[in-house]
């Protein structure tokens, strides 16, 4: 194929084969009144050298992370990435088939999924885990439909600490196959009675932990509660490095964890994009969306990679299939495995244990600020604080003073009636100045 632009000759042949005579008669049906028959009020064309120098100018007006005091978190979380990842992911051995239907020619990103599988699997206390979804929240979304087919129920329960955001996403979805879902009321304490809205009809139970307001929750109650009434509990985070400080899902009893990768290898870029992560239990294997890679040995008797399962409508029946995921996030989960495997089972407990230490010393001096209440008993690295006025104002004062210090809650819950609380994250790029910075600045607009 040639890459390029059509003669005048290549036009006339394609409209005499089409047979039309000039390219606006493919637009009669447009109403002439809506069609653009004016020249685009955009400036002229610039060099290389201008456009760059207008996209600097742009760029400067953000405000990164890296550059002042941030307490940003609600699903996606600053934390250093070596630049090691960065180096490792643009190597050719990983320049292959993006979707790898032919093993022969994508050995590279075959194995770096399976790899990304086991770790996935081991950091959920999992048996099997799916090759990456797009992110966490349609990784929840997913697993809602799985629960319904796995129990042939249509009726999921989603506790208040889930991520606002994920929630919606799970509505979304769920809409559109005419489930039901019920939303229990928002959360800040994580003293919600999840098990009493359990009952007969129930496929599955979210519950996130850490939850959207930093609470840890205990998942084992809620499982055997789900067990009993044939249900399933699915297991929620949107932190993965919590996986490396608190009790695994998969060992409290949950049957579905899903969940953002983004913590590992893949900086906030403004948004993302990110990568879900998904693991189950061997017995619901073939009801899990997505792709699954497996390994294997080829007829020389070497080590070799393939895509072991991929139960998509494109696949196999449409009826039959479990998902229409056409894809997986292959360069965020590249990212993903080679963070992990830099870091290894003792770094990344180790990194667990230094976001948790700076949350201690942010809660501790927190204390002492008069118009503020830390409302979080449990914590891994993420808390909820109450302030003495409306939240967004207080953001936008720090702002103000070069602090970006957490999330309103008022912004992904409007009309909650929490206009007072602001959710903080602190991971091991906040420094012990910072959090200094953010408590007395917080003493001047309270």
């Amino acid at each position: 194929m040639r890459y390029l632009p059509l003669t005048d000759t290549d036009r006339a042949d394609m409209l005499a084969a089409i047979g039309v005579a000039a390219i606006d008669d493919l637009f009669v049906d447009i109403p002439a009144d809506k069609r653009v028959d004016t020249t685009l009020d955009l400036p002229p064309h610039r060099s290389e050298l201008g456009v760059e120098q207008a996209l600097k100018r742009l760029a400067a007006k953000n405000v990164s992370a890296e550059s002042v005091p941030f307490f940003v978190g609600a699903g996606a979380y600053r934390h250093h990435v070596p630049a090691t990842v960065d180096h490792l992911i643009q190597r050719s051995e990983f320049l292959t088939s993006y979707t790898p239907y032919q093993p022969e020619v994508s050995q590279g990103t075959l194995q770096v999924l399976f790899e990304f599988q086991t770790q996935v699997a081991e950091l959920t206390g999992m048996e099997v885990a799916n090759a990456s979804m797009y992110d966490g929240s349609t990784a929840t979304a997913e697993a809602v439909l799985m629960a319904n087919r796995v129990t042939k129920r249509r009726k999921a329960v989603l506790a208040g600490g889930l991520h606002p955001h994920y929630r919606d996403v799970v509505r979304t979805v769920v809409d559109m196959a005419d489930d039901k879902l019920v939303c229990l009321d928002a959360d800040p304490m994580g003293t919600e009675d999840v098990i009493a809205a359990i009952d007969d009809d129930t496929a599955c139970v979210v519950v996130q932990t850490p939850s959207f307001y930093g609470q840890l929750i205990d998942l084992k109650p809620i499982a055997e509660a789900a067990h009993a009434k044939g249900a399933l509990l699915v297991a929620v985070f949107t932190e993965v490095v919590a996986l490396a400080a608190i009790e695994p899902p998969g060992r409290q009893g949950a049957d579905i964890v899903v969940g953002e990768g983004q913590s590992i290898g893949n900086p906030l870029t403004f948004g993302g994009p990110y990568v879900g992560l998904f693991a189950t239990r061997q017995k619901f294997l073939r009801q899990m969306p997505g792709r699954i890679c497996g390994e294997t040995i080829d007829a020389d008797g070497q080590r070799g990679f393939v895509l072991t399962l991929s139960t998509r409508e494109q696949h196999i029946r449409r009826d039959k299939a479990t998902s229409n995921i056409c894809t997986n996030s292959g360069l965020c989960a590249l990212a993903f495995s080679i963070h992990a495997t830099l870091l290894g089972g003792a770094g990344l407990t180790k990194l667990a244990a230094l976001n948790h230490a700076q949350a201690v010393k942010l809660v501790e001096r927190l204390d002492t600020v008069r118009g503020v209440e830390v409302l979080n008993d449990t914590f891994f690295n993420e808390i909820t604080i109450r302030v003495d006025r409306n939240a967004e104002g207080v953001i936008d004062d720090l702002a103000g003073r070069g602090i970006l210090a957490g999330v309103p809650v008022s912004r992904l819950l409007p009309g909650a009636k929490l206009d007072d609380l602001i959710v903080l994250a602190v991971t091991e790029c906040v420094s012990d100045d910072d959090i200094e910075a953010l408590a007395a600045a917080l003493t001047e607009v309270l």
